[in-house]
């Protein structure tokens, strides 16, 4: 296993414990200097928080650790394609390279709709490698996304059961 996969396997890990909430499984770590230095999962309706991005997350952890908002010569991993929210603070941070699990195509911003990470127009540019661990991290994001459609589901036929059952004892 190269370090890329071993890396991004510490990702997957983040993204389990984002699913072990009711996230969507997206998780991310930051590596410098052979050491991981920030870690980070979604937190967003747990915290009730819009910042609450795995990324986000780890770039926090990460500047902490080594003392400056600058995270040149890091690496950060991560489950699925940056947001444009995420892939700006990446930028802003100065990592100097990105690898990807999963593409995100309805709202990617490493590549997919838009590629803010490599775009030649800013200041800072970020090396990316797309792809690793690709299945296992489709598969999680893919399983989750079933779960919740199965769960929905049934949460609507129980609050329509439940309209049914107040209408029934309001006629008697």
């Amino acid at each position: 296993m190269d370090l890329d996969e071993k890396y991004m396997k510490e990702a997957i890990r983040q993204a389990k414990k984002a699913y072990a909430l009711g996230e969507v499984p997206i998780g991310c770590v930051i590596v410098y200097d052979g050491k991981i230095i920030g870690r980070g999962y979604n937190r967003r309706n747990t915290d009730k928080n819009t910042l609450a991005h795995a990324e986000i997350t780890a770039i926090n952890k990460a500047s902490k650790k080594i003392g400056d908002w600058r995270l040149e010569d890091c690496t950060l991993y991560v489950t699925l394609e940056p947001c444009q929210m995420c892939a700006g603070a990446i930028v802003q941070a100065r990592v100097t390279r990105v690898v990807m699990g999963s593409m995100n195509p309805k709202a990617g911003c490493g590549g997919s709709i838009l590629n803010i990470l490599e775009m030649p127009e800013f200041n800072h540019q970020v090396e990316v490698t797309r792809g690793v661990l690709v299945e296992e991290c489709s598969h999680m994001l893919t399983s989750f996304f079933k779960e919740l459609r199965v769960r929905n589901k049934r949460e609507k036929e129980e609050r329509k059961n439940g309209k049914a059952m107040e209408s029934v004892d309001k006629t008697i």
